[in-house]
């Protein structure tokens, strides 16, 4: 049995890692998250009942189950107990599960007041972050000015720390983007007030993964976003400040990457997108809204809208190579039920005219036109089988037919956002 499974969106980010991550952790430990901060967003459904989280892995909602917040994750300490005191309000226990890494760089108010002020300055060209000092926080951390919360264990030496921060940030909004500054002293208070209430949780991460590694436990590391957003790999300037693809969980938990025994992608049967960037098989007609309709295409975290196209093989098999990926899991399929074709992107025509089956760089990515394979779509519905001999033939040849181009096994059909509503072809632990 695999003991230690990384689960990451093969795509933009909002293919329904929640869920698959919910699904699993029956069988599991620990659920590690590695990187992001609460720009990110997993809806799981549970007996109907919705929760949305944005830093808590989603093990939580597994009595049996620890949760870590690894080194890599850029931590709002006012967003995590805004998150943990929900969870505790609908009776779950968190704190005592709750692992959080000392070493965590800590997301500040100023942080925030960055974020939003570099959008509002970039105008039209603005990248369309979700304004919560994710990016400011990672640069903090790479030039080695930024603070963590082991910091905030010493509130005299945190606040020595924090003023020295502000006198260069404040500097900053005030006279190059003629913002508001931001009152340190409260932000002090602030951030040590919401670092106490989870103190008892943190510790040495690192540690207790290996500790956890050589006792056999068994250890799902939970990715946010999705790999084509990954600040190396990703559809850059258009990506988020962390590395969201397989690389990210060795920096970001500590776990070397000889210890990783499998890793699911997680697949949506179309493509979406959030906020700004290229996405060549973005639809703009009746099939696009029939998407964003059907499938609720609005982001958890966000708000906002998701920009709805066909399926792009071209990218997912990139995301799968620069993943090593084992095996996919496809979500979302029963959103194409009723169309009478499928289209599926299998490689691009730049602008000289050359067609790549490849993910071209910068602009030559922006320009490219999809080009297209069709199939016959089904009128039966796929939602909420549990059985592959259940599913529509036309559904079936798709599956398939993605499969063949993507390069990686469909391990998992989600055919619905509840825990039931899956069909399991092979278990990703590695046992059938």
């Amino acid at each position: 049995m695999h003991k230690s499974l990384v689960i990451l969106g093969s795509q933009w980010g909002d293919e329904g890692k929640g869920k698959i991550v919910d699904l699993l952790t029956e069988k599991v430990d620990y659920v590690i998250r590695y990187q992001g901060g609460h720009n990110a967003g997993h809806t799981l459904v549970v007996d109907g009942q919705k929760t949305a989280l944005h830093l808590i892995p989603s093990g939580i909602l597994r009595p049996h189950v620890s949760c870590v917040i690894g080194n890599g994750v850029v931590l709002s300490p006012k967003a995590l107990v805004k998150e943990i005191k929900m969870l505790e309000e609908r009776g779950h226990s968190v704190v005592d599960r709750l692992h959080v890494s000392s070493n965590c760089p800590l997301i500040m108010q100023v942080h925030v007041a960055l974020d939003r002020a570099r959008e509002a300055a970039r105008g039209d060209a603005k990248i369309g972050t979700t304004g919560r000092g994710i990016g400011p926080a990672y640069e903090d951390k790479v030039s080695r000015r930024g603070l963590r919360v082991t910091d905030a264990m010493d509130p005299v030496r945190f606040a020595a720390k924090a003023r020295e921060l502000m006198d260069y940030h404040n500097f900053i909004l005030s006279n190059f983007y003629h913002a508001e500054p931001v009152d340190v002293e409260v932000m002090i208070e602030e951030t040590l007030d919401a670092v106490n209430y989870f103190e008892g949780a943190v510790c040495d991460t690192v540690d207790l993964v290996h500790r956890s590694r050589r006792d056999g436990k068994v250890m799902l590391f939970e990715g946010a976003q999705g790999s084509l957003l990954d600040i190396d790999h990703g559809t850059y300037p258009f990506v988020t400040s962390s590395n969201t693809t397989a690389g990210g969980v060795a920096t970001g938990s500590g776990l070397g990457p000889r210890y990783i025994d499998a890793i699911l992608g997680i697949t949506k049967a179309y493509a979406t997108r959030v906020g700004s960037g290229p996405m060549p098989t973005e639809l703009f007609d009746s099939v696009g809204e029939h998407l964003a309709l059907k499938g609720q295409e609005v982001g958890t975290t966000t708000g906002r809208g998701r920009r709805c196209g066909w399926f792009d093989a071209v990218a997912v098999r990139h995301a799968i190579e620069v993943n090593s990926i084992s095996g996919i899991c496809l979500t979302k399929l029963d959103v194409l039920d009723g169309l009478d074709e499928v289209s599926i992107c299998v490689a691009y025509e730049l602008p000289n005219g050359e067609v790549v089956d490849y993910l071209p760089t910068g602009d030559d990515f922006s320009a490219a036109k999809p080009i297209y394979e069709t199939m016959c779509g089904w009128s039966e519905t796929t939602f909420g089988i549990t059985s592959l001999d259940e599913m529509p033939r036309g559904a079936k040849d798709y599956v398939r037919r993605l499969n063949e181009l993507v390069g990686a096994p469909v391990d998992i059909v989600s055919t619905g956002p509840d825990r039931e509503q899956t069909i399991v072809i092979s278990s990703p632990f590695g046992v059938d």
